[in-house]
């Protein structure tokens, strides 16, 4: 697991309000109100070779990011189908790129008639 970037994640993650974190899944998780996963980070889930986040988003919002930078952002495993979007860590992604995915996936929780 790359601490740095999990690190950098988790002060993200839990600078939002009611977020917290704990293992769900075998790995690191936040949570909006200890009940609405916001974000997981993954690294090499079940060999994929990918260091990636996996987040909240909206359809629209995941195919566009998908189509605009496919080698970024990709459909992750579980949770596509509820409109979740993965972002590569291990690429080169801006973090104003992965603050704006992880705003994004707060405020869908947080808000959920926002989509």
């Amino acid at each position: 697991m790359d601490s740095e970037w999990l690190g950098r994640i988790r002060r993200l993650c839990l600078s939002f309000p009611d977020t917290s974190e704990r293992d769900s899944h075998g790995a690191p998780t936040f949570f909006f109100k200890d009940k609405k996963m916001f974000v997981q980070y993954r690294d090499n889930h079940h060999g994929d070779g990918r260091l990636a986040l996996w987040c909240a988003s909206t359809s629209d919002v995941r195919s566009t990011l998908i189509q605009s930078e496919p080698e970024i952002y990709f459909l992750p495993p579980y949770v596509a189908h509820l409109g979740w979007v993965g972002v590569r860590l291990d690429r080169d992604v801006s973090w104003e790129e992965i603050e704006s995915v992880v705003g994004d996936a707060y405020l869908n929780k947080r808000n959920p008639k926002r989509k």
